[in-house]
């Protein structure tokens, strides 16, 4: 059948083998380009469309189970998917194969950002990719705000979300289950505010595979029970901390790489509401508590993750190779970056699995729990004030190359310093923005062509 061709809904769809599942996962893998959204379009493309494994309303359902949890929602369906096929064989390929692309191509980038960011093509690049990290950030909150803010309510909640984390620095945590409550409460005793899709009968369509086999009633494996959970919990958790552990008693609790095992542990249990989201709260941490990195730095790593394959949380490997090989504390600065890299990255994306192995059975018979879903739709909406947030930070260390701190009504508040506006920042940002907004182009070509621009105007201003 040729490429993209969407299969007759009247043919049964044949069960995928193990050998065959990996072959195309390693091919998402490598295809997983443009953040959460264009990775999740891509898997309903293949898996909904074209290949029928999943209905609609499972695939729905499934991703509506990984945005109520923290980290990156998309590489949990992928493991969810897999899963769902072939066990947790299945779920560990699949969240394995969509992760290890961006992980190598961004130890490549990391380790030639580490040693030549100081030349000045370098700095020169990376000025034009931020102005187009600037405008995929705002896309992204005009994008999320549409599809998330249906009515009065949840408008509130977006802004009551903003004014907690810009304004009094409310922990992100804190926002996530203030929101979440909120959407209950509302759904509750204020039924309009929040309406919930109608009941799923949890019968699936028999014309996709997943749904076909558990109509028959051959994946047995899906049905949940106590002690296989606790059995993936005790694996999980030793797997998750043994590093950590190890790391702790060999270079002690405030060696960099003790503390970045620490640090990205507790980011992957606390950050909800996708990669967006998380980076607010990652790069407040990362910059201004560790001082690891500059904010010049963490818009450099969220534009090489913009530009590989893999889950935009990968900006995480950056922040923790460049954490080890500047401070490497009696290490070589090489093999500090290496095991930097290593340890953010497992910890940051084990305890998906956790979560979609323990998690997904129980999920499996909550279908059609409305109630959920206006929790969800809840959180939804304060992501996307989370988010507002984040781009209002790129945008202050984007435009304007210094801020300070005011007292306001007794909050602290980051302001710019208006003499120290670029205008050149400010015009490509803005040519960024209207190329995405209004002439539909690709991010894959802002990222390319906001480069080439920021360059060549920075070397042209270069003296001789």
């Amino acid at each position: 059948m040729p490429q993209g061709t969407t299969p007759p809904t009247d043919v049964p769809v044949e069960p995928v083998s193990l050998a065959d599942a990996t072959r195309i996962w390693a091919k998402i893998g490598w295809l997983s380009f443009g953040g959460p959204a264009g990775q999740i379009a891509l898997m309903h493309r293949e898996f909904v469309e074209r290949r029928r494994w999943i209905s609609e309303s499972r695939f729905l359902h499934a991703l509506n189970y990984c945005m109520l949890l923290p980290g990156p929602e998309a590489q949990q369906l992928a493991v969810y998917i897999g899963w769902l096929l072939h066990r947790s064989r299945g779920g560990i390929i699949a969240g394995t194969l969509f992760v290890l692309p961006g992980f190598l191509t961004m130890l490549v980038l990391s380790a030639l950002y580490a040693r030549y960011q100081q030349l000045p093509v370098i700095g020169a690049v990376f000025f034009g990719l931020k102005a187009a990290v600037l405008a995929i950030v705002v896309e992204a909150v005009l994008r999320i705000g549409r599809r998330a803010l249906k009515s009065r309510m949840l408008v509130a909640i977006a802004g009551a979300a903003f004014v907690a984390i810009f304004v009094f620095h409310i922990p992100f945590p804190l926002i996530v289950f203030g929101a979440g409550l909120t959407g209950y409460l509302a759904y509750r005793f204020i039924p309009p505010s929040i309406s919930p899709p109608s009941p799923d009968d949890g019968g699936g369509d028999r014309h996709f595979l997943i749904d076909r086999l558990l109509a028959e009633g051959k994946l047995d494996h899906i049905a949940s029970s106590r002690r296989r959970s606790l059995t993936v919990l005790v694996v999980c958790l030793t797997l998750w901390f043994a590093p950590v552990a190890v790391l702790t008693l060999w270079l002690g609790r405030s060696h960099v790489l003790t503390q970045e095992g620490l640090f990205f542990s507790k980011s992957a249990v606390v950050t909800f509401g996708g990669a967006y989201a998380v980076l607010g709260y990652i790069a407040q941490r990362a910059v201004e508590h560790f001082g690891w990195l500059t904010p010049g730095d963490m818009l450099d790593g969220l534009a090489l993750a913009e530009t590989t394959p893999g889950p935009l949380i990968m900006v995480t490997q950056f922040i923790g190779y460049l954490a080890a090989y500047r401070h490497a504390g009696g290490l070589d600065p090489d093999l500090a970056a290496l095991l930097g890299a290593v340890i953010t990255t497992w910890v940051t994306f084990v305890p998906s699995f956790l979560f979609i192995f323990v998690g997904a059975p129980f999920v499996e018979t909550l279908r059609a729990n409305r109630s959920l879903h206006a929790a969800l739709s809840g959180i939804t909406a304060a992501v996307v004030g989370v988010i507002l947030n984040l781009s209002l930070w790129f945008t202050l260390h984007t435009v304007f190359h210094g801020t300070q701190s005011v007292q306001w009504g007794g909050a602290q508040l980051d302001v710019p310093v208006w003499n120290t506006l670029d205008p050149a920042a400010l015009a490509l940002g803005v040519a960024a923005l209207v190329a995405m907004l209004r002439l539909r182009l690709a991010m894959g070509w802002t990222l390319i062509l906001s480069g080439i621009v920021g360059a060549a105007w920075q070397l042209w201003r270069m003296p001789v």
